[in-house]
């Protein structure tokens, strides 16, 4: 009898600090750094963002989000026997957050670890929980994306401070005997490292680099529009669908204009997209399940409709999964 996975329950958490595109340009004003509501919107769709509070890390945000989702799958915490976490913003260098979520999930024994793919880590995290369900390793896995970017940010560079925000999103991945998860597709090209990084590390005692978000705009809004495109496609094609299968849209939510790029390529109306970029920034690994959750309990997607998860990220990483939830 083969053996699936699918998607039993989703949840979310955004930290209650919500700065409006005033209140951040307000905060910039007072280090000297001029910005715009208007600049911002024109450039990302974005309209305000979260923020974690002083001593709220990764682990909390997420554990908050797998809690709602165990919730909706009906999972007790003892029946989930696998735990993977995409994020880029580790509550510590070790152990994994995946750890720290166990715990204060009060699970014990099984499997837990991150994925560093950045704003694609979810994508990675869901194909490889996917994977080790497939093949009998795990039944029932909690799968969250947690970031808290807002303290990796320069607040004196209005081209990247502007654009992220912080908050985690999480999903019940249980095997089935129906396919739900129906492709997956996942790639990285090191050379692009640079366009898109943090380039520093603990070293000695010490921050050795620079600690904070690095970003060449331009190029990766070209890169990634290609990439999103080919890999939808490489993901429709393995499971022999097409544009035309695909019930909602729900990419990366990095930037409003490569979302219309994609959907144009894709031969999808925007109404057939779901943005939450407008209200939650930028929140990398945490962007997809976040939207995702939201777009699920506010009614707007529905059990049986096929989806098309999409994602790119510093690395550069970029991926996609066509699934039926």
């Amino acid at each position: 009898m083969s053996r699936f996975s699918r998607i039993t329950g989703t949840g979310s958490f955004l930290p209650p600090r919500r700065l409006t595109n005033a209140d951040l340009v307000a905060e910039l004003a007072t280090q000297g750094v001029e910005s715009s509501d208007e600049w911002i919107v024109e450039r990302t769709g974005i309209r305000a963002r979260h923020f974690a509070d002083v001593g709220v890390y990764s682990s909390d945000m997420g554990a908050q989000a797998a809690q709602k989702a165990m919730q909706a799958a009906g999972v007790k915490p003892e029946e989930i026997d696998l735990i993977i976490v995409a994020t880029s913003t580790p509550d510590m260098v070790f152990p994994s957050t995946a750890a720290l979520i166990q715990h204060k999930l009060g699970i014990v024994g099984c499997p837990v670890f991150d994925v560093q793919a950045v704003c694609t880590g979810f994508i990675y995290a869901l194909t490889v929980a996917h994977s080790l369900i497939e093949n009998g390793t795990a039944n029932k896995a909690l799968v969250i994306g947690a970031e808290v970017f807002s303290r990796i940010l320069d607040f004196k560079d209005r081209t990247t401070c502007v654009l992220f925000g912080d908050g985690a999103g999480a999903v019940v991945l249980e095997a089935s005997d129906v396919p739900g998860i129906l492709a997956t597709d996942i790639h990285a090209d090191g050379k692009h490292a640079g366009i898109l990084c943090v380039p520093g590390h603990v070293s000695g005692g010490a921050v050795l680099g620079d600690p904070v978000l690095k970003m060449d705009g331009q190029a990766v809004f070209k890169l990634a529009v290609g990439v999103l495109e080919d890999t939808a496609r490489a993901s429709l094609a393995k499971a022999k669908l097409t544009d035309a299968d695909i019930d909602w849209l729900i990419p990366h939510q990095a930037n409003i204009r490569i979302m219309q790029s994609t959907a144009r390529k894709l031969k999808m109306s925007m109404d057939k997209v779901i943005v939450t970029v407008d209200q939650h920034g930028n929140t990398s690994a945490a962007s997809i399940p976040l939207a995702l959750d939201h777009a699920v309990r506010n009614g707007t997607i529905h059990k049986g409709q096929t989806l098309m998860l999409e994602g790119v990220g510093g690395g550069f990483t970029w991926g996609s999964v066509l699934l039926k939830l």
